[in-house]
């Protein structure tokens, strides 16, 4: 038996629940991994809501970092005593031990700590589809990332910095514009104060951009519409505001013909073959010092409603992990 997080109706924070689960032994092509670092993301708050359903009861998370145990028939690059990291479904991170696919998850590289993996992988995969697959970000772009001081905002921002770009981001505080700025955004918008598609005008000149990351949802999709240049590439990757409303699809042709994606990692990551170039190219980035991985918060896995509130009240700045 190993203690995890679990909820067994979906609704806000108060519903996770840690209790006792049976954990088994490892199949074919399954490792037994004890976490060690457990990464929070919002899409776990889309698990337990029931924005993206689950059966119920269900264990919820989708990134951790932890220590091989055990094996079973048919692994051959992953051993016992490895430290492995992963971000991938189903949920169940949120839990001391678990049994997991091996073509699943990548051997941290030497250097590399358990909390910083558990608190990269996700957030540093979805950066990597975002600027260097969806729209690959060079020296003459000037981009928008939106929550700029979220755990993928700054990966963004650090990443895109180091190849060049302009970076444009928005915040809700002064101290999250200082953060941003601290890792690479050039220049910060209070969404709270300002019309950001109006500074986005003023930053360039009247040109407009070739690309937005939102990550939003709802509050920011039409507006960010307006900041993009004839033949733009809008990339929704989240809805922390709420789903986008029903749209009229001619108001991407009114717009300047626009391109519309709303990816997910998963269908990036979708072979281990894929997964493993798309984590070296992250792991390098954080071995060089481009990308510097932050940890703000640290709660223990016991108190994930805690972190819940917190995440889903935008006090959280950065990365956060749990602790088993």
């Amino acid at each position: 038996m190993t203690k995890a997080i679990r909820f067994h109706q979906t609704g806000g924070p108060e519903v996770l629940k840690l209790d006792e689960v049976d954990v088994g032994e490892p199949g074919d092509n399954q490792i037994l991994v004890r976490h060690t670092s457990i990464g929070l993301n919002y899409i776990d708050t889309y698990h337990r809501s029931g924005l993206y359903p689950l059966p119920l009861p269900s264990m919820i998370g989708m990134e951790a970092a932890g220590i091989v145990l055990t094996t079973g028939k048919d692994v051959n690059d992953i051993k016992s005593g490895d430290r492995i990291a992963y971000a991938c479904p189903p949920p169940g991170s949120y839990c001391e031990e678990r049994l997991i696919d091996a073509d699943k998850v990548v051997v941290i590289p030497s250097g590399v700590t358990d909390d910083v993996a558990a608190a990269m992988m996700l957030k540093g995969l979805t950066t990597q589809y975002l600027i260097r697959q969806i729209y690959k970000v060079s020296s003459n772009d000037t981009i928008l990332i939106h929550a700029a001081a979220g755990g993928v905002g700054l990966i963004v921002c650090q990443w895109a910095k180091a190849l060049g770009a302009t970076v444009i981001g928005t915040v809700s505080t002064e101290e999250k514009a200082n953060l941003a700025r601290s890792n690479g955004c050039d220049h910060t918008i209070l969404y709270t104060k300002e019309d950001f598609s109006e500074r986005v005008l003023d930053i360039t000149d009247g040109a407009k951009l070739p690309v937005v990351f939102d990550s939003i949802g709802k509050d920011t999709f039409e507006k960010s519409l307006d900041c993009l240049r004839p033949l733009g590439t809008m990339v929704s990757f989240g809805q922390a505001s709420g789903p986008i409303p029903p749209v009229d699809l001619g108001v991407f042709a009114q717009k300047g013909s626009l391109f519309f994606t709303r990816p997910t990692l998963f269908n990036y990551a979708d072979t281990a073959s894929n997964l493993r170039a798309m984590s070296d190219d992250l792991f390098r980035v954080v071995a060089s010092g481009e990308v510097n991985i932050q940890i703000d918060q640290k709660f223990p896995l016991s108190e994930a409603r805690a972190a819940h509130e917190a995440l889903e009240s935008r006090k959280t700045t950065a990365s956060t992990i749990l602790i088993p």
